[in-house]
């Protein structure tokens, strides 16, 4: 399965064009939580993510590639901590107390 996501990525990326892939690229910064928060998960310079966003640098697919394994761990973080929520809750729901 992580291959045809892989592959489904490497189709994506070639199909955009140079300002969807930068509209695209900003897009994931923001689900981050702004370029600081994205430079510190990719160990990428604030001032690089700021030059991608604005065209100043191409946007290359080694970049989206590793964006993308990023975006595949925080949806795995972010379903974790949902998962430890959804318990407590449930737990809360049937405390006699």
């Amino acid at each position: 399965m992580a291959v045809d996501s892989e592959r489904k990525g490497d189709v994506m990326a070639a199909l955009l064009s140079v300002d969807e892939r930068r509209e695209h690229f900003a897009h994931c910064v923001q689900l981050f939580g702004g370029t600081t928060a994205f430079s510190r998960r990719l160990g990428i310079d604030e001032r690089a993510i700021r030059r991608f966003i604005n065209g100043e640098r191409p946007i290359g697919d080694g970049l989206l590639e590793d964006t993308a394994k990023a975006l595949r761990l925080l949806i795995a973080e972010a379903s974790a901590a949902e998962g430890q929520i959804a318990g407590a809750l449930s737990a809360s729901r049937t405390d006699p107390s």
